[in-house]
């Protein structure tokens, strides 16, 4: 696979992913209980897919896992705890780990280019939700920090596995969340035939499908490339919103979404032909 066609997957990973914000806040359950059954049905889609006749527990696939359950885990928690906006722009602080932390990892250079796109996606997406932000949410503002922590080491750990089986940990990952979880999971007793739709969809297309697609377009993209591409998400996040809840967007959403798309298109053209 060559590097557009996997920048093209993480792409559409984030599209994937953008779908699971407004769907999380239709659903009254307890959020590790959301958590808990997405994963578990996460788990059977990739597995399904893979067919694996065992999962590797080699130290990045385990330390991978762990991340990818602190991840989701702390991303419901924040998008039930405090708003939105938060939740997003606080996660989206990975890049800057996964730049920090890359070439020690990976021997992946960070370069000026990445720095620039870095700023101008955290301005953009502070604009973006400048009306959603909030002080308030103490709790889910630390659940966020997590998520974006658990978001960088997954990356970190999915790109290390490039030449072996990344997937490994996304099936971990999911089988752990959902043993974490399963104590919510068993006291949330709800009929509600609406809300099981939610789940389902979360759990088959927003966390199943996207990250088989993720654990693909990992091994021939860089990781920094990875999550700086996956910002897709909150760009359509609010598109969604207006799509199925009728929520419209104000000035600046539409100013820091136009930046965010300029910024990594004009990044995406000039990388696209360079060596991984």
């Amino acid at each position: 696979m060559n590097r557009s066609s996997a920048i093209a997957l993480v792409i559409f990973t984030g599209i994937l992913w953008s779908t699971g914000g407004f769907i999380i806040k239709l659903i009254s359950w307890h959020p590790l209980a959301i958590a808990g059954i997405r994963s578990g049905i996460a788990f059977i889609v990739v597995s399904s897919y893979d067919k694996p006749k065992k999962i590797s527990r080699d130290r990045y696939t385990i330390i991978g896992a762990i991340c990818f359950s602190i991840m989701v885990i702390c991303f419901v928690l924040g998008n039930k705890l405090t708003t939105a906006g938060n939740t997003i722009l606080i996660q989206y602080t990975a890049p800057i780990y996964v730049a920090i932390f890359g070439f020690a990892f990976l021997k992946e250079k960070s370069r000026l280019i990445d720095w620039i796109t870095i700023g101008v996606v955290f301005i953009g997406l502070s604009l973006f939700f400048l009306d959603d932000l909030s002080i308030k949410g103490f709790w889910g503002n630390i659940a966020a920090i997590f998520s974006g922590f658990g978001f960088a080491g997954l990356t970190l750990c999915l790109r290390k596995q490039k030449n072996s089986r990344p997937i490994d940990s996304i099936l971990l990952g999911n089988l752990i969340t959902f043993v974490l979880c399963l104590p919510f999971i068993v006291q949330q007793t709800t009929s509600n035939f609406q809300e099981w739709y939610y789940i389902i969809f979360l759990g088959v297309i927003q966390q199943g499908l996207s990250y088989i697609v993720f654990s693909i377009a990992i091994k021939n993209i860089r990781a920094l490339d990875a999550v700086i591409y996956t910002v897709f998400e909150p760009l359509f996040n609010p598109f969604f919103a207006y799509l199925f809840l009728g929520e419209t967007m104000g000035v600046f959403p539409i100013v820091g979404g136009s930046i965010i798309f300029l910024c990594v298109t004009i990044r995406g053209y000039y990388q696209i032909k360079e060596p991984l």
